[in-house]
């Protein structure tokens, strides 16, 4: 069957089985291979994208719920300002290691900051529960998610230290 799918801002038509679970339509369908696959049933968080804004498992998705709302993947966060924040404070604080559950990551926390400018410890605790970082780096996470948070709300003279 035919789907037209609205990602990070684009227009994409795919012949898929409705079934077919986003992550696979996004890498092999439309060739955006920033969405990872990991455990298949929603648990670790690699294949985190936004669906209107809601930080969602792609593996666990089925394209035909897709419907008309908009998906952005990791490709297309930095162009939101949560986004943009957070990939400049991952840089910051040198958060990855092995990089492979990256993008899920970032998009937890950019969907957090989007609709949390300020979140407490407890709130990123709650919205990255789910989220699996083989290499451990999660107090660097937490640190990237805190500076990207103060940025994202702060003032331009703020950001410039004014």
């Amino acid at each position: 069957m035919r789907y037209t799918l609205h990602v990070n801002g684009g227009e994409h038509t795919v012949d898929v089985d409705g079934d077919t679970p986003l992550l696979w339509v996004l890498r092999d369908a439309i060739d955006l291979k920033g969405t990872k696959y990991g455990c298949g049933i929603g648990r670790c968080g690699a294949c985190t994208v936004h669906v209107d804004g809601a930080a969602v498992r792609s593996c666990r998705m089925p394209v035909a719920d897709v419907g008309k709302s908009a998906v952005t993947t990791i490709e297309g966060v930095g162009n939101t300002p949560a986004g943009a924040w957070l990939q400049a404070a991952w840089l910051e604080v040198d958060v990855v290691q092995c990089g492979y559950c990256q993008a899920g990551q970032i998009m937890s926390a950019a969907a957090l900051i989007a609709r949390n400018a300020a979140p407490s410890d407890g709130d990123i605790a709650a919205a990255m529960d789910g989220n699996i970082c083989r290499c451990g780096t999660y107090l660097r996470i937490q640190e990237a998610i805190k500076r990207a948070a103060k940025n994202h709300s702060a003032t331009p003279a703020e950001r410039k230290g004014a």
